[in-house]
């Protein structure tokens, strides 16, 4: 008597676990569970996409920083010296040719071209 009593009881605690995971399993299936947990995921990897801009934005602006000062670009120009830009140049002092008026016209058909029409 006492192990029929056993089993019956193991069976039901059993049958009440098995009942207990699937019900759970059911209620995580269901399409408002399944669209509240594809917005956290959204927003958790939102967030993650954020940190990582602003970690790539902040080392991009340490680095620029010290390129900057190893090229000098920091300092400002100094005022007592101007720099101009030079003066127009003549094709004679380019290559020794004459200044000529050489202008090249191309000429186009009015018939496109079309790559599917040459196979």
């Amino acid at each position: 008597m006492f192990r029929r009593t056993f089993w019956f009881t193991a069976g039901a605690a059993a049958g009440v676990w098995a009942t207990t995971k699937v019900n759970r399993k059911l209620k995580q299936l269901t399409p408002e569970s399944l669209a509240a947990q594809a917005a956290n995921k959204a927003v958790e990897t939102g967030h993650r996409l954020k940190d990582f801009a602003l970690d790539v934005r902040a080392t991009m602006l340490q680095r620029e920083a010290e390129l900057g000062a190893a090229l000098g670009l920091d300092a400002p120009p100094p005022v007592e010296q101007e720099r101009e830009l030079p003066g127009p140049r003549r094709r004679a002092e380019l290559g020794g040719r004459a200044a000529e008026d050489t202008t090249t016209t191309y000429s186009f058909s009015h018939k496109s071209h079309n790559r599917n029409e040459d196979h």
